[in-house]
Order: structure tokens, then sequence, then C-alpha cells
């Protein structure tokens, strides 16, 4: 019967087609921000004065004036009401890696017996959401479930449906965050400022610094059939077993090749709806591993990026559903092939058109360059293990280090051309300017080929953290992760490393020195200190684990050892002294880590036990029994010599399968007892430890023969549709 369903689930996944998606008859620059109260908008259905306060604190970050609170939100009700909607949200992102919401209607009694629709400022401001079930690391008690959600009006309000959609911040009754977006706010508040100070070296009318980030979204798409098929992916989001197909991606066939139909049309819907949200999407292609794909969108700021990534993720699987398919974004849903990350790219631009990671046209301009990419590689190098931490977790730790993505080794790739005058300035005692290649033109010899321009950098796939000609390409967040996490950690870094920059340039121009010295001064001195962080070679080389080490940066692989770097003094000090999070909210943070570390690790042990004791073993030995009856068989017919003979083969299979489902009856077990034994462990801390270092290994030992027993036994009794039939979209 099982046997039958796979094949029928199989058979139904493949006869699948792409929906016929139905396109807007508008241009997508005219469907743009469709459900979205953004500026024109805000002009259409605000009086002028509130519209130019709104402005002043979306462009300026003035603060929002109450007083026109009432305003807005009969504003913002009016535009929704049209758009047919009836209810609202605080849609918030709590420390799930996901996003949380409460639905209202806009209803009120008339107190005449009936019902009016009304939404006042003060609902728009701030709510009252329960916040007894969201991880808060102990900041505050069960009993105690009072939190606030508060209005963030730099992220436009959206419309989902039939609610309108505002986003929020989230914290605690005692001030704490409990969310990303607060600490993400203070972030990029603290490096804006810190950005702006030492811009005003090189010109005078920076009176703003922005943080801008395009993330680069992959995932997987599977057939939904196939997905309901296989527990383990429904419950944990990979394959804990599942033995690699024949053909996976070594023919790189799959890359930037042809978009399958099916897919095509869930891409149309998905860009479509995007769009509508105004989440400004750009580039889809498929990825090197089969049924891996990337989306990617037009650089925003960082605030409004973020949210943009949470709100897609969603809308991404909403979508596919639609078209037969879900989506995965768990780091490796599939062993043996590439992982999925969420590469992002993070820039800051000045208000007066500069971006601040890009070469210049003049000495003053390359000077401005040098500076903001010596104290970035300041800002990585003291806190590598940061770093590092807010980008790890359970699944992204699957990831790190193989099939393409970046080691968990925190290095920065400049190039050879950076590289070069970096050096030439370390050994220079003298205070010169120097100019830059820039992009350089390629000659081809093809007569109807144009002459190609050249960056001044190649990249290198397997760099977490690498320079690409007017950005860094921060490579090593995950797929499923919330893009904050990695942007709170690298803003207030940064902001620190310019604080800094800028006292020590300070303290020399006031004992006399000029700024060009005194600038050139420091950059030699932090140009020496940061060299351990540049790295140009392979990544996957055990020669760069060693060397890594030599150089005193993190080269620890335990995922639970290295949240431990959120609570070293000089994160600490960093995040206090930026006000990004004080002491308490940090301890706060790691204790949701861990809890969620054990509790992923958890899950997945149980599943797999589950799987291996009421799948892989009855499937196995049900073989191992018409094996069995074969051999006795062979004995009745032939005579026992030849019997004998006949049945060496399935001889030596039934032995094999006895031996690989005894040793995975034990290993199940060994993982039981290991679970108990963790979870007897009081601290949190040790606990996801133990997890990391006494259970997980159980389950790869699982895992491996249970992928020996797939290619052994026959494969029309086999119950879990498999990698050939996962990987392959049709």
């Amino acid at each position: 019967m099982a046997n039958n369903l796979r094949f029928q689930v199989v058979e139904e996944a493949f006869k699948k087609r792409a929906l016929d998606v139905k396109r807007p008859e508008e241009r997508p620059s005219e469907y743009f921000g469709k459900y979205v109260f953004n500026k024109q908008k805000m002009f259409r259905y605000l009086p002028s004065h509130v519209y130019e306060k709104m402005i002043d604190v979306m462009d300026n970050g003035a603060r929002l004036d109450r007083s026109i609170a009432d305003a807005v939100a009969e504003g913002m009700k009016k535009w929704a009401m049209e758009m047919g909607v009836t209810h609202y949200t605080h849609w918030f992102q709590p420390l799930t890696e996901g996003t949380a919401e409460k639905h209202d209607a806009f209803v009120e009694h008339d107190g005449k017996g009936g019902m009016i629709e009304t939404f006042s400022g003060k609902l728009l401001v701030q709510q009252e959401p329960d916040a007894s079930s969201f991880p808060n690391g102990g900041i505050r008690n069960t009993f105690e479930a009072r939190g606030y959600s508060a209005w963030d009006p730099t992220s436009p309000v959206f419309i989902i449906d039939d609610t309108l959609c505002i986003p929020t911040i989230f914290i605690a009754y005692t001030g704490e965050a409990l969310d990303y977006k607060a600490p993400l706010l203070r972030a990029l508040h603290a490096v804006g400022k810190a950005a702006k100070d030492v811009c005003q070296y090189f010109y005078d009318d920076v009176t703003k610094v922005q943080v801008n980030l395009g993330w680069e979204q992959e995932y997987f798409l599977v057939d939904e059939g196939l997905y309901s098929a296989r527990p383990d992916l429904m419950l944990t989001g990979r394959t804990l077993m599942g033995h690699e197909s024949a053909k996976n991606q070594q023919m790189d066939d799959h890359y930037f090749g042809t978009i399958p139909d099916r897919v095509q049309a869930f891409m149309k819907d998905l860009e479509i709806q995007a769009l509508e949200l105004a989440i400004p999407v750009k580039t889809r292609h498929n990825e090197v591993a089969p049924n891996q794909f990337e989306l990617a969108p037009i650089f925003e700021e960082c605030n409004l990026a973020v949210d943009h990534n949470m709100l897609l993720m969603s809308l991404m699987k909403k979508v596919a559903r639609n078209h037969g398919f879900r989506v995965l974004l768990h780091e490796k849903p599939f062993d043996g092939i590439n992982g999925s990350g969420k590469h992002n790219n993070w820039s800051l631009s000045a208000d007066n058109g500069v971006l601040l990671h890009a070469p210049g046209k003049t000495p003053e301009e390359n000077l401005r360059f040098v500076t903001f990419i010596v104290e970035t590689l300041m800002a990585v190098y003291k806190h590598n293990g940061l770093l590092k931490a807010s980008i790890m977790s359970a699944t992204n730790a699957h990831r790190l280090g193989g099939n393409e993505a970046p080691p968990a080794i925190i290095s920065s790739f400049l190039g050879t051309q950076l590289t070069e005058l970096l050096d030439h300035i370390e050994q220079s005692d003298k205070n010169e300017l120097f100019n830059l290649k820039g992009k350089q033109g390629m000659e081809i010899d093809i007569p109807q080929i144009p002459d190609l321009i050249v960056d001044n950098t190649d990249r290198n796939r397997t760099s977490p953290f690498a320079f690409t000609g007017n950005r860094f390409e921060f490579r090593a967040p995950g797929s499923t992760a919330n893009c904050a996490s990695a942007m709170i950690a690298l803003n207030a870094a940064m902001a620190e490393a310019l604080n800094s920059f800028k006292e020590r340039v300070d303290a020399l121009i006031a004992k006399g020195e000029s700024k060009l010295s005194a600038i050139l001064d420091v950059l030699r001195e932090d140009i020496k200190t940061c060299k351990p962080i540049r790295f140009d070679g392979n990544g996957y080389s055990e020669e760069w684990v060693i060397e890594a080490a030599k150089r005193g940066l993190d080269v620890e692989k335990s995922c639970p050892v290295i949240f431990e770097h959120y609570l070293d003094e000089s994160s600490i000090q960093m995040f206090e002294s930026t006000k990004v999070m004080n002491k308490k909210e940090l301890e706060a943070r790691n204790e949701v880590k861990w809890e969620t570390y054990v509790k992923t690790v958890q899950i997945e042990g149980r599943v797999l036990g589950d799987l291996a004791m009421n799948h892989i073993i009855p499937v196995a030995t049900h073989y191992q029994s018409q094996l069995i009856k074969n051999v006795q068989g062979m004995k009745d017919v032939f005579p026992t010599e030849k019997a004998e003979r006949l049945s060496i083969r399935n001889m030596k299979l039934i032995e094999e399968i006895a031996e690989r489902t005894e040793k995975i009856e034990q290993l199940v077990e060994d993982l039981t007892d290991a679970r108990r034994v963790a979870n007897r462990i009081e601290n949190i801390h040790e606990r996801a430890i133990a997890y990391h270092d006494t259970v997980e290994p159980h389950m790869d030992a699982i895992r491996y023969e249970a992928d020996k027993l797939e290619i052994i036994v026959e494969d029309g009794l086999w119950t879990l549709p498999k990698y050939r039939e996962l990987l392959f979209i049709r």
C-alpha cells in the first residue's frame, strides 16, 4: 500500500502543469506599491501639515508628534477601507525568525445599539499584545504577560488580504527589546551618526548617512505531494535521511538554466504580488542545485529591506502552495548539494549622493573610500566571532563550509588592487594621496562584441565578507534567518569603529597635526591592526583553518559555543557604548538562541527516531523476509550446492540488512538516552552544548545506516520519496 501510495504521489507531482497566471494589464511601475500607504497616498489622504510632519519623521528621523496620530490614523483608515480592508494588525518580528500579528476589526459600539468603523491614533501608535508566549530569555516572568508594540513610521503600512498591517517594534513592559526591529533601528541610528561625523572630514554638505541593504534570497521548491510524503521535511524543513541522487548538481546544468514552466509561473505570480507590496524584486534565476532558485531586489534602506525580506518569505510560502509547491527556506534541506544562503549586500551612502564604499575620482575622495574600507575591516576584525554568532543557527551550521557556502571563519576578501593599495599605505611614511584605477576596459578580439568594462576586483565565493566594488557582500547569513540579526551586529560594530577612528584623528589634530596627516596616521595603525582579517585565498582549505587560528580569528564550529560571543566583554562594551543593546538584553537573546538550538535538534532527533523505527526498519525487514523466502525457494527448486551458489548475493543482503537494522535500533536507543541525559541539565547553555556534543552524532550515525539501506532495499518497497524524485521538477 505504501509502495503504491508513494508512486501515486510521484506520478501526480510529475503531471502538474504551470498555472495560467493572469498578469495585470498595467506595467509594473503602475501597480508598484498598490497595497502600500506610501508618500503618494499620504499626500492624497492626509492634511498638508500632517503630511509634512510625517515626511520629516520618515526622511529626517524627527520624533513623531502624537498630536498628528489621529489624523494619520483617519487617513490610513479611509484609504484602507476603500481597498476593502476590515481589520488592522501590529506586524512585528519576535525572536522566532518569523513575524507575528493579532488582527482587530475597525469596529466599535456607536452608543445607539449599532457599530461604527473607527481607528484612532492611539491604536495606530501603540498596542499591548500578550508577550507571554514569545521568546524572551528570562527578561519577564511567565505570569507577566504584558508587552508593547509601537509603530515604526519609517516603514510604510501595507495591506495583506483584508488587513492593514502596521510595522512595529515589540518591547517588554520594562522596556527591553523582545524583537529584531528595535535594536536594528538603534544600530542604524548609531552607524548613521558615526558615519556622518567621519564624512564631514571630506564633505561639508553631508547631513545624513543611510545604510543600504540588498539581500539575495535563495530557496528550494518541491512538489507539495512529495513534501507531504516526507515527515522530516514537513516537521523540520530538511531531509534527515536520503541517499544522494546519481545525478544532482555535478553537471552544473541547472545554474542559470532555463527556468521550468511551473516555476516560471510561480515566479511571475510572486513578483506581481511582491511589487504590489512595493518589494522591488528585480532578479530571478536558477541556482546551482536542482530545484534551487534565487530572487533578489533592488537595494533599499536597511530597515525597509529587512521588513520586505520578512514579508517576502511569508508571501513565497502562500504563493507556492497555489502552484502545487512548497518553499524550503532551510539552509540545508538536502545533503550533498548546495545549501541556501541569504547574501547581505551592505553599503553606506551619504545624502550628497556619495557611496562611501565606492572609489572616487579624486585623491581626496579615494582617501574617504580607503577610510571607510579600513574601518569596516576594523569592525569585522575586532568582532569576527560576534559576526559569526549573528549568522549562526542549528540550521545554518549544516550549510557553512561546504558546497559553495562560506566557511565558519569570518574573513574579508578585497582583491589584488585594494590589497596592494592598503599595503602601500601601511608601508609608506609619506602623507601622500593616491588614485585608483577603477573600472578598466577589456578588449575582445571579436568585431561584433564591444569592449567590456571590468571591475577592479574579482569575486571569491569562499569569502564570508567580500568587497565587490562599491559594497561588501556578507555571504554567511542563512536563507531562513532574519537579516536584522547580522545587520544589528555589523552596523553596531561599524559605529564603534568609526567613533574610535574619529576620536583618534581629532586627538592628533588637537596636538597640531594636519587633518590629512592625522587621518593617514590612524589609517596606517588600523591597517596593521586589522590585517589578520584579510584573506584572498581558498576558505575551504585545511591550511586556512590552521592559519586563521594563528591569526587569532575564531575557528570554533560548535553552534552553542559560538553564541557565547554575544557575551564577550568586547561585545557587551560595543553594544552598550553604541546604545544598541544592554547586557540584560544580550543575556536574554543568548538564552533564546540556546533554547532554540536545543528545541531544533530535539525535534529533529524525535522525527528521525520515528522514521527509523516506523519506516526504515519495517521496510528493510519486509524486504529481508522476501529475500529469505527466495533463498528457501531456491533450496526447494535446485540442488543444495547450486541453490547455495545462486543465493550468495541474497544471503549477503540478508546479513547486511540484519546488521544495519540492529545498528539503527541501538543508535535510536542511544539517541533517546542522550536526549534524556541532556534534558536533565538545568543550565540551558550547558544543555545546548550537550545536544551538540552527544545528541547530534547519533543522528549522523543513524542517517548513515538508513542511507545505506535505501540503496539496497527494493525501490518499490521504499516508502519515502527519494532525492531523484524530490529534486527534479517536471
